[in-house]
């Protein structure tokens, strides 16, 4: 069962990239020994930046009133 926080939070988005010794290091407005959750996704692989660009480009394609009429139009029959 999800349940509701009641003390909803501030999200910060930090753009690093993994140094020496596999570490990662940010600033922000932190205070000493406060407790953070951090959450870490993974850049896209770039050989697939080509794809998504060409995928989220061509969104208008289905935007497209006659072909909607014909593709939600009840089956004859």
């Amino acid at each position: 069962m999800a349940t509701v926080d009641a003390n909803p939070r501030a999200v910060l988005s930090f753009d690093v990239q993994v140094g020496e010794g596999e570490r990662v290091e940010f600033s922000g407005p932190f205070q000493p020994g406060q407790r953070l959750i951090v959450v870490v996704i993974g850049e896209p692989h770039p050989e697939f930046s080509d794809l998504t660009a060409a995928a989220a480009s061509s969104l208008a394609f289905w935007d497209n009133p006659l072909d909607d009429e014909d593709w939600n139009a009840p089956a004859a029959g």
